[in-house]
């Protein structure tokens, strides 16, 4: 691939090139490590075949032979997304006060609002993050609770959704009550009932993921509505959700909502949101400031952010709803169906992922496989066909996840699915 000379770099530029532009922006070529192919114009795909989706695949930078089937984990931000955060970088290193400004700026009138309009809240109920986790301690620990009061969680939680309960529960004495459930789910009655009976009068919230880290996908609409009939709140894990299908959060009717956007959105390390539904502030309080209002709840974490970084989150936005999320989750779903029914045909695997739509999300699959243990398995597919994939060692399962993205082809999963076999 011939290189492509660097533009001159202007404050201005970031504008346009990284954000404003971002779906037009091509990445350097000093940056296109081990890819031999044009950097397609971005055009959004028409179909779930890989042909369809080819294009769109040479818009990232990953090694020649190496597979990335571990999206659930960290995403595989776009070149666009990394120019922007090099051309955030350099703004604010050529123009120190300038840049700043332009990209603090640039953070709350367009990325905010971005994220509030593709996820259906308002600007003011969302404060950015360094990720899910930040923000799930956040939510946790703002909780007005006192001793004796009841959380409810499961037995899914990921350990940033379980850590600030256990340690609410050791310094306030409040009960945290976990519930199992079972994988694959077996229906989202079963999931609204198993919560439902584990109600007390004590119990003031349920905290839950929206997708768990295996991939099952929780009945977040039917929950809060519950939820909110016994008068009680609905704090959310949505680290798994967002970027595999479209999400309107107001309409869940949650009460708070914990994002990672550096997973299936693609947007740079170190990006997430936490969601407070307005008339959940005076429940949720900021763990950073004493002196609040419901129309200043300070939620927001105190200190110098990384403002590259930050502005760059657009970029991945723009790119994300030029592919539009429902051809993303079509897609996905494509994929995921194709590993599934490959799965099912090799001896001794036993798939943990249901088929239903309704009770699994689209992107990661878990599985276990006789006499093969997860840990063991992980480095063993990387260096048998450089294929990077995560095990899931949870709930009393030795499973291996696998997490497919749109880039990812039917191809890479032949190969997979050879080596398994």
């Amino acid at each position: 691939m011939s290189k492509r000379p660097l533009s001159k770099f202007s404050r201005r530029s970031f504008m346009k090139s990284g954000l404003v532009g971002a779906v037009s922006t091509i990445l350097p070529g000093d940056y296109i490590k081990g890819n031999t192919e044009e950097l397609y114009p971005l055009i959004t795909p028409v179909g779930t075949d890989d042909t369809d989706w080819q294009k769109v695949r040479s818009q990232f930078i990953l090694e020649r032979g190496v597979t990335y089937m571990n999206n659930a984990s960290l995403g595989m931000p776009p070149a666009i997304v990394i120019n922007a955060v090099k051309n955030g970088y350099e703004a604010i290193s050529s123009e120190p006060l300038h840049g700043k400004h332009d990209l603090q700026e640039q953070i709350t009138k367009e990325v905010i609002p971005g994220l509030a309009n593709m996820f259906g809240t308002q600007s003011d109920e969302i404060v950015l993050t360094r990720n899910a986790s930040e923000a799930l301690h956040m939510q946790a620990t703002g909780l007005k609770l006192k001793p004796g009061d009841e959380v409810i969680i499961t037995t899914q939680e990921h350990p940033a959704g379980l850590g600030p309960w256990m340690y609410r529960q050791e310094r306030d004495g409040i009960k945290v009550k976990q519930i199992f459930i079972p994988s694959p789910l077996t229906s989202e009655s079963d999931v609204v009932e198993r919560f439902s009976e584990a109600i007390t009068p004590k119990t003031k919230a349920l905290s839950f993921c929206h997708v768990t880290r295996g991939g099952h996908l929780y009945p977040v609409k039917q929950l809060a509505s519950m939820a909110r009939k016994r008068g009680l709140l609905t704090l959310v894990d949505g680290a798994q959700a967002v970027g595999q299908f479209p999400i309107d959060i107001h309409a869940l009717g949650c009460d708070a909502y914990a994002v990672s956007l550096h997973k299936w959105i693609l947007a740079p390390a170190g990006t997430g949101f936490l969601y407070i539904r307005r008339d959940a502030r005076d429940r949720i309080k900021s763990v950073f400031a004493a002196d609040t209002t419901l129309e200043s709840p300070g939620i927001d974490p105190p200190g110098t952010k990384d403002f590259p970084v930050r502005a760059a989150i657009l970029a991945a936005l723009n790119f994300v709803n030029k592919l539009g999320q429902e051809n993303i989750e079509k897609r996905c779903r494509f994929l995921s169906d194709y590993l599934k029914n490959g799965l099912e045909e090799i001896q001794g695997v036993t798939l943990l992922s249901g088929a239903s739509p309704s009770l699994s999300a689209p992107g990661s699959t878990i599985f276990e496989k006789d006499g093969l243990d997860a840990m063991e398995a992980v480095p063993l597919i990387e260096n048998k066909i450089q294929t990077h994939i995560d095990e899931h060692q949870r709930d009393g399962h030795n499973a291996i996840r696998v997490s497919t993205h749109f880039y990812n082809n039917t191809g890479e999963i032949d190969s997979l699915l050879s080596a398994l076999s």
